[in-house]
């Protein structure tokens, strides 16, 4: 049976106390991808997309969107995220865009969910800036890869 640790007696939910962890280092790797016709990819590949730079676009918003976790999941601890890196690569074997986040702070808490929130909104991203070309997209994937740092250590999806 799990205890709800996270429910005060009224049950309403709070934020996990992280007073006591030490503060180490932390990182997270999540990775995503946007699955499209070869012809929308064709589109990003020569910078013909309509709205503009695709993939520039995307890692901006996927670097802004980790910096505001605290304010799109509840109950994410606000944090001073020491890196940030989003990767969007082309994959013609998909067809699509491979997207990676990286992300690192000093902390008390991991960064876990700000590295799926960057992936996540820059598969978005990449959907709305292409859209019109190809409306069958489909964001595909998005997984925590590694973690590591804090009390539970060294997380490596298999």
């Amino acid at each position: 049976m799990t205890k709800l640790t996270h429910l005060d007696p009224t049950g309403a939910a709070n934020m996990v106390d992280v007073s006591e962890k030490s503060v180490t280092a932390r990182t997270a790797i999540a990775e995503g991808c946007v699955v499209m016709q070869p012809e929308t990819l064709a589109l990003i590949r020569q910078g013909d997309a309509k709205k503009g730079d695709v993939l520039g676009t995307a890692r901006l918003a996927g670097i802004m969107a980790s910096k505001r976790t605290h304010e799109l999941i509840p109950l994410c601890h606000p944090l001073l995220l020491s890196k940030v890196t989003v990767d969007c690569s082309i994959d013609d074997a998909l067809p699509g865009i491979r997207v990676t986040a990286e992300v690192k702070v000093s902390g008390q808490t991991g960064v876990e969910m700000e590295a799926l929130t960057a992936v996540s909104v820059a598969c978005l991203t990449i959907y709305d800036m292409v859209k019109a070309a190809d409306r069958g997209m489909t964001i595909e994937g998005i997984r925590l890869r590694m973690k590591s740092g804090g009390r539970s250590g060294l997380y490596e999806a298999p």
